[in-house]
């Protein structure tokens, strides 16, 4: 379902220069209409009743964390889309902020690589 997509967004957008690849904006396009399928479906269906964590539990599985740090690579192509994408899904984004706080400080030092990616692609 989801894990993986946003590679296929991050690769053919912003880093496909860095493999002297071209942009690939119809790869991107689907990439992003696969992400907001997979969103729609993990709010609708996997946090549905509110629950913190796919499967319901108390502290996040190692599915949280993989399909989290999935998603948490859409911020390399920058916040504006980062925003869109994920703008409408107030449960997804919640299921975000309860894994960072439940795996933190070591969430937030794996994610300080994006950041620092992020800054070197942008100059």
């Amino acid at each position: 379902m989801l894990p993986f997509v946003s590679v296929t967004i991050v690769q053919n957008s912003i880093l496909a220069p860095v493999f002297r690849r071209p942009l690939n904006p119809e790869a991107v396009a689907e990439g992003e209409k696969i992400l907001s399928a997979a969103l729609s479906k993990t709010e609708s269906f996997w946090l549905d009743d509110n629950r913190p964590f796919l499967l319901g539990e108390n502290q996040p599985s190692i599915a949280d964390l993989i399909l989290v740090c999935d998603i948490m690579q859409v911020k390399l192509v920058g916040e504006t889309d980062w925003n869109r994408l994920l703008g409408p899904y107030k449960k997804v984004q919640q299921w975000i902020e309860n894994t960072r706080n439940a795996t933190n400080p070591h969430f937030d030092e794996l994610h300080k690589v994006l950041k620092e990616l992020k800054e070197k692609l942008q100059n």
